[in-house]
């Protein structure tokens, strides 16, 4: 279909029906403007980013080679730049998406200044910045059409058909920048009516894919930190029921819901769920639950919790706070139910938060899940949280120690340090680290793997490089060679930034709008020329 010329000619219908007063509208400009607004409101784009995320898990099923990825992102110019970089590398957008990461709203977003990952920045900085990186995919859409635009223009005024053909091919074949993203919804900010509200506020901004986490909201942690608190499993399903309905209502039915267990890192919980029968879901729960067999109500103080578990009376143990500690080494089998309990009851995608990147661990687990839930699959945080240098040289000590290898020349306890950079064991430590997307997609059902916070360092260590640089002794030199030179050579489309900023659609809107009285930026004497 030649969606160039179909626009053209409905957009010259239009304005023929509206006579000599529309005479000045040009039908080409208003179908250049329109593909580059293909999406009007966040709900197309929830719709559209939906379809592409059901049918990548299809194809993951199939083939759990075609794993998906994605970086965090806390402002929309940084989810802008990987997508523009994504498609200059790669050619395609297929299977990489963005994720929108709580901690970094709190670190980076909140009006009350940096914040930890507790569910205490501003509810509606979430929603903000989904709809604030699908403003800047769209600009990046309307940035790349409009050069294609202008190669039109150019093959045109040369009565090159052959090349004003392959051009018109590629408008019409255009892949837009606009992907899927994974949005972080905490622990949902409250009860499940809140829950509820956020929700659709996050889908209206556009996006198609939720994650929630199990922890009770108003005492949230982030997921690498101690003392987390679990909810019963009906509080959380209700949250996920909370999540669907938010979904149906707005018409987004493909949206789908990650639900994040954090169980195996949480000893505590806040409440004792009622178990109606043996074996419902409350009294699984309460299975888990520490304490002291009663034998005598003398053991029984005032304000004490008893509950029944095996047919025993137990006291259960609680903290000077009241909550209520769960038994030691019981957080794996507790993920299990979790997961099992979250896909039964609504969820489609699963997130364990684990202390360390290990398949074999992870692969543990959901191979136990998949026993109930033979298509269970799993959104991984490949977290900075983890010290991926040192995890992954001790298990490869561990490996070869458990082969029977001579390891004299290593110390475990100081594997970090840069004197084993060059070493066998740490060559093969950076090989399994980078190969564990794909063994994990292979092994462990991790159909995406995501790093929460990567450009949050990235944009530490490229400031920290410059300053050292430019105000010691390297002066300006330390910019242009470091940063501008390198953008020239390695094709960076932000090197020139005014186009990046959308200064260029803005001089064919005054075209659009003024014809020959139209005052542009782009003229002789805009020193973005000097950048070819």
């Amino acid at each position: 279909m030649n969606q160039y010329r179909t626009l053209s000619s409905a957009a010259a219908d239009t304005i023929a029906r509206n006579g000599n007063s529309w005479s000045a509208i040009n039908p080409e400009s208003v179908a250049r403007m329109q593909l580059q607004n293909r999406f009007r409101t966040g709900l197309d784009i929830a719709r559209y980013t939906a379809a592409i995320m059901r049918q990548d898990t299809a194809d993951y099923d199939k083939d759990p080679s075609k794993y998906t990825q994605s970086l965090g992102c806390w402002h929309g110019f940084i989810g802008q730049q990987k997508l523009i970089s994504i498609k200059k590398h790669f050619g395609t957008t297929k299977g990489r998406y963005l994720y929108l990461s709580g901690w970094m709203i709190a670190a980076l977003r909140s009006e009350f200044g940096p914040l930890p990952d507790q569910s205490i920045h501003e509810k509606t900085s979430v929603p903000e910045l989904i709809e604030e990186l699908y403003t800047f995919l769209k600009q990046a859409d309307a940035r790349e059409l409009r050069h294609l635009f202008t190669e039109l223009d150019q093959a045109r005024e040369a009565g090159n058909q052959v090349l004003e053909k392959s051009i018109m091919d590629q408008i019409d074949n255009y892949q837009t920048h606009v992907v899927p993203i994974i949005a972080d919804i905490d622990a949902g900010f409250g009860n499940e009516e809140a829950t509820y509200l956020l929700a659709k506020k996050m889908i209206e901004a556009g996006a198609c894919c939720l994650q929630i986490e199990n922890q009770v909201s108003d005492v949230k942690q982030c997921g690498h930190q101690d003392g987390k608190v679990t909810v019963p499993h009906e509080d959380f399903l209700a949250k996920i029921n909370a999540i669907r309905y938010a979904f149906l209502e707005l018409g987004v039915d493909d949206g789908l819901i990650v639900a994040r267990t954090d169980s195996l890192g949480a000893g505590l919980t806040q409440k004792i769920p009622v178990s109606r029968e043996a074996g419902d879901l409350g009294d699984q729960y309460n299975a888990f639950i520490a304490g002291e067999e009663i034998e005598s109500m003398d053991q029984v103080n005032s304000g004490d919790l008893v509950i029944r578990q095996s047919g025993k009376l137990i006291k259960a143990a609680r903290l000077p706070n009241g909550l209520v500690q769960f038994k030691p080494g019981t957080g794996e089998d507790r993920c299990v139910l979790d997961c099992i309990t979250a896909l039964r009851n609504g969820a489609d995608l699963l997130w364990i938060e684990t202390e360390k990147p290990h398949v074999g661990q992870i692969a543990g687990m959901v191979n136990r899940i998949r026993e109930e839930i033979p298509n269970a699959k799993l959104v991984y945080n490949n977290s900075p949280s983890f010290n991926w240098t040192l995890n992954f040289r001790q298990q490869v000590f561990d490996a070869w120690q458990e082969e029977g290898r001579s390891l004299d020349e290593y110390d475990r306890d100081n594997l970090m340090s840069v004197d084993y950079d060059d070493s066998e064991l740490a060559q093969e430590a950076d090989a399994r680290i980078q190969a564990f997307q794909s063994d994990a997609s292979a092994h462990a059902g991790i159909f995406h793997h995501l790093i929460t916070l990567p450009t949050y360092h990235t944009a530490a260590q490229s400031t920290d490089a410059l300053a050292k640089e430019y105000f010691g002794e390297q002066g300006m030199l330390a910019y242009v060679r470091d940063v501008q030179r390198r953008e020239i050579r390695d094709g960076l489309a932000c090197v020139k930034h005014q186009d990046m900023s959308g200064s260029n659609i803005g001089d064919d809107h005054k075209e659009y709008f003024s014809g020959a009285q139209a005052l542009k930026a782009s003229g002789k004497d805009n020193t973005m020329n000097q950048f070819g």
